[in-house]
């Protein structure tokens, strides 16, 4: 019980040092504003810092307003996270409409550095469906795109005189509490350009996995609060403690597979090291692996080389002494990719592995 809680202790420690200390986001939890919002889609008015990207129509919500107010507003019922405010956006919406929030950073982000962004979303009870895929954009300048559709890559790159990082992250099982608040979180490396923070879903209807909710009679889409935006440096001595998190699936920068294999490479094995010392640390830890392939070859084939990535890794961990009943493992083939496989860079990273951590 002690060690438990410590871990607890020291996650609390993380997560406030974010929000108050090195965040690079500014305003992160929409505190500070112009003016009380007092009708739909004043997000791009009323707000300090941040704007929309594009002709969508996000919300402002803030305890200051009747109109918009929280915790009770058209959409559902929230308290704020953190202070008195936070956005409201369609992640899935009829036709392609897509919502989105867009903030400078305090400084450009410095090459080859990693940094962790993170933020919190609740999934509103106006909501039919939930989203699985939450996508970030990290730009040089801000964007003012004239549509009020997805975000694409293609959107992206026919904008002139700018640079782009794009990024999703996913997560184990589709969001569908509308009571608490779920913290996303993601770990990159800076090209060096990065100015701007982008956050919404870049894909279309077609692509976007999504599950419907019980509600099934206001096919309104899925439509989300964020709070507390984090955008922070991970210092060369903070090792595994800020990415090891319970019920929260990540995916490790080094842990990915060459084309049509399933051996483990050195930087793989350096980054599963640092995976058994904290297991070893934290006995109340399990952890379920999750293998993936890129789109090339049969669904039953890549299944089986996914199964084959998953129990490599699960194997690597329990001969350098974790426990078999710790330990779990999954394949999926490539039936879950993060990118469009639409080219190798795509198929790259779509060949990787994940991992859930759960304590007891």
């Amino acid at each position: 019980m002690r060690v438990v809680l410590k871990f607890i202790l020291f996650i609390f420690f993380i997560s406030v040092g974010e929000a108050y200390g090195q965040n690079l986001v500014k305003n992160p939890s929409f505190e500070d504003f112009e003016k009380c919002p007092n009708s739909l889609g004043t997000f791009n008015e009323d707000l300090t810092y941040w704007s929309t990207p594009t002709n969508g129509t996000t919300d402002y919500f803030n305890t200051c307003s009747k109109v918009m107010g929280a915790p009770e507003n058209f959409n559902g019922i929230q308290q704020p996270k953190y202070g008195n405010a936070y956005a409201g956006l369609y992640f899935y919406a009829p036709a392609d409409y897509r919502e989105y929030i867009q903030a400078p950073l305090k400084r450009m982000l410095r090459k080859g550095e990693i940094y962790t962004l993170s933020f919190y979303v609740s999934l509103a009870e106006g909501s039919d469906f939930a989203v699985k895929d939450f996508g970030v954009v990290m730009s040089y300048k801000p964007l003012g795109i004239p549509t009020k559709k997805e975000l694409s890559r293609g959107r992206l790159y026919r904008t002139e005189r700018n640079q782009f990082q794009t990024i999703e992250i996913n997560h184990p099982e589709f969001h569908e509490d509308k009571t608490d608040w779920l913290k996303v979180t993601a770990s990159f490396e800076a090209k060096g350009f990065e100015s701007y923070l982008i956050l919404g879903n870049l894909r279309k209807n077609a692509t976007t996995r999504i599950v419907q909710t019980k509600r099934k009679e206001t096919k309104k889409g899925a439509y989300y609060y964020i709070d507390m935006v984090s955008l922070t440096k991970k210092d060369d001595g903070e090792s595994m403690e800020h990415e090891v998190q319970s019920d929260l699936l990540i995916v490790f920068k080094n842990v990915h597979f060459d084309f049509d294999h399933f051996t483990l490479t050195k930087m793989a094995k350096s980054e599963l090291d640092a995976i058994k010392l904290k297991m070893q640390d934290i006995p109340e830890l399990r952890i379920e692996i999750h293998g993936h392939t890129d789109n090339f070859g049969n669904q039953a084939y890549n299944k089986a080389l996914s199964e084959k990535r998953a129990k490599t890794i699960a194997m690597y961990l329990i001969k350098s002494g974790i426990e078999a009943n710790r330990v779990s493992w999954f394949g999926h083939g490539s039936s879950k990719p993060l990118f469009d496989n639409l080219n190798g860079e795509e198929r790259a990273q779509n060949r990787r592995a994940e991992f859930l951590f759960k304590s007891e």
